[in-house]
This record gives C-alpha cells, structure tokens and sequence, in this order.
C-alpha cells in the first residue's frame, strides 16, 4: 500500500484544532480515530458526547514515541517494555498503571491507562508536530462498525468533527490487539492482528490477575443496525432461503460465492485469506448494512488464530459469547 502523508496545512490546521479543544480525525493503521488533547479533560469530554460513549469506557491515548511514557504512566513493568521493544510503533495498545497527573476522563475513573504508539505516517506526522498525547477512539458511533474510510466518518459523524485527516483506506482494518500489563502481568485483552502466538514469543501470557475495562469490550459492540448473526456454512442457504420464501430481504457475508442466486439476497464473497477478510471486515459490514435486510448472516471462520480478532468483532457484532448461533426456521 502506498504511504500517506498529509501536507504541512493539513497537520498546522489539525494542531491548531487540538490546541483548541476541538476534535479532529485522523487515520491509523488500524482504523480512524477520534482524537483530543488528552491533557484537556473538556475536549476528551467531548469525545464522549460526540460518541454517546458510556463515562466508565477508557480512551486509548496515542503517542509518537515511547520515550515519552512518564508523562501517562506512573510505571512501566518489563512485560510492557519487551513488547514495546518489539510492536511499538504498531497495532498494540498497552494497559499499564496510570501517572497521577492523568485525568479520570481519559481512564473510565481507573487506575490504569491505555497507551498505543502508531505506526501510521500521518498519525505520526500529527503526533510529533502536536507534541502531546491524543486520546483517540474509533471515530464512529459508540458500538458500531468502525471507520476504516474518511467517508466512513463523514457518514457517520457529520459536521461534528472539524478537521479530518485524510489517509486513504486503513492498511489493516481491524482494531490494535489490547495487552494489560498491570502487576507485571501480561493478559491479553482484545486480539488484533498481532496475533496470540506472536505476544507469546515475546512474553508469557497470564489467563489470571486483574481485568481492568478496556476499549471494545462490550459483548455488543462494532455492530451494524441490521441484526447480525454467525451460521455455518451448510446452513448459510438454508436460513438465507427462509428469508427469501418470506419475501424479504436477506444479507450474507461468506467465504465462498453462494451456490445460487436470488434478487432479494445480497452475497458478499469476503475470500479465505485472514488478512484480505479483515482489511474490509466493516466495509463490507456497511455495505451490507445499508442494503435494506432484515437480517445480515456471517459464514462460520475457522477457529485458527490468524481468525480470532476478526471472530472476536463479529461474535461482538451479534452480541453473542460464544458459539455459532444457529437460527431457529422462521
């Protein structure tokens, strides 16, 4: 993928927006994020008024460099350095004790602090040019699809947001993988497209210790409007059928063409490459929200690792825990 980079106009007019309390989007290699000056408790607040996102849910804040870590957190423990060493700048958000002088706002009222340093060329030109922390949700709606396109905001959030900094596509499309490192623990929190066993050939990881509140961990989050729901393959046009003999609208997210077509279906083939699948996960999840449907059905992924933060997103997108819903006739 080509690099993006935003003109010197573009990063002074976002700066300036930030130093004034506004918001302003901006791409990362993850998906766009909603961002303020994370030391102005009144801008991060309008995140959250922005986002109708709930006061006890943490913003991750972003940095363009580690080296500036003891401005946020009161303590880094070598769990957190080894992987910082090895991920950062990248896809990884890292739970760590927060410093005194961090604001309840940006931390959900906890003791702890969300930290990412991206990789992304113009988060990075922003970050550096701004020369503070910017505490940075998706910039979407609370609970739903992310933006992984500049039109995925505009949509969505309108003239809420001031300044939008355009990168193109979002190179990975999938949120950062969330490790806490909290009592010199590493916990995995959300996967991402660091995978399990990449964490795991840098540290160990404790399925124990504390869990504190992090982004994305709602049982119902990224989800669309039009009722989702994870099937298997067999089943897809079966259920998908029972919609159609209903005469009414139908969405099907696959890994495969279906086996025939009918004008009240819209097929999605999302392919069987893991990477390719989550790249265009909420764009073809918008898609296929906006078709009209009664319900959108997902084929069934493969339970492999290279799987699980797409898995994760959409269990989390039918608010189901769990297993494989398998719908009931009618």
């Amino acid at each position: 993928m080509a690099v993006v980079r935003a003109t010197q106009t573009e990063i002074a007019e976002a700066v300036a927006a930030l130093r004034a309390g506004e918001l302003v989007v901006f791409p990362t290699e993850t998906v766009y994020g909603l961002g303020a000056n994370a030391s102005d408790p009144d801008a991060v607040r309008k995140i959250f008024e922005v986002k109708g996102r709930p006061a006890d849910h943490p913003v991750i804040v972003h940095l363009d460099n580690p080296r500036y870590l003891h401005r946020w957190v009161s303590d880094v423990p070598p769990v957190a350095e080894r992987l910082a060493a090895e991920f950062w700048p990248g896809p990884l958000t890292l739970i760590l004790p927060k410093a005194g002088s961090v604001n309840d706002i940006v931390t959900g009222g906890q003791d702890s602090i969300g930290i990412r340093v991206p990789s992304h060329p113009i988060a990075q030109q922003l970050l550096t040019a701004f020369g503070g922390g910017i505490a940075a949700p998706s910039a979407n709606r609370f609970g739903r699809l992310s933006p992984t396109k500049p039109e995925h905001v505009r949509d969505e959030l309108g003239d809420a947001v001031r300044v939008i900094l355009d990168g193109g596509e979002s190179p990975l499309g999938l949120e950062s993988t969330i490790v806490s490192c909290l009592g010199n623990e590493a916990r995995l929190l959300r996967p991402g497209s660091i995978t399990r066993s990449q964490l795991e050939a840098v540290v160990t990881l404790s399925s124990g210790g504390p869990v504190p509140r992090a982004s994305g961990d709602r049982l119902l989050h990224y989800a669309p409007s039009t009722p989702l729901a994870i099937v298997s393959s067999d089943n897809l046009e079966k259920y998908a059928g029972e919609f159609v003999a209903r005469h009414e609208k139908v969405a099907v997210m696959a890994m495969r063409p279906p086996l025939q077509t009918h004008r009240q279906m819209t097929w999605i083939n999302a392919g069987k490459k893991p990477e390719a699948y989550a790249h265009n996960l909420y764009n073809h999840l918008r898609t296929l929200d906006s078709a009209g449907c009664e319900r959108i059905l997902v084929q069934e992924l493969p339970h492999d690792e290279r799987w699980a933060a797409i898995l994760d997103r959409l269990q989390r997108a039918s608010g189901m825990d769990g297993d494989p819903l398998e719908l009931s006739a009618g």
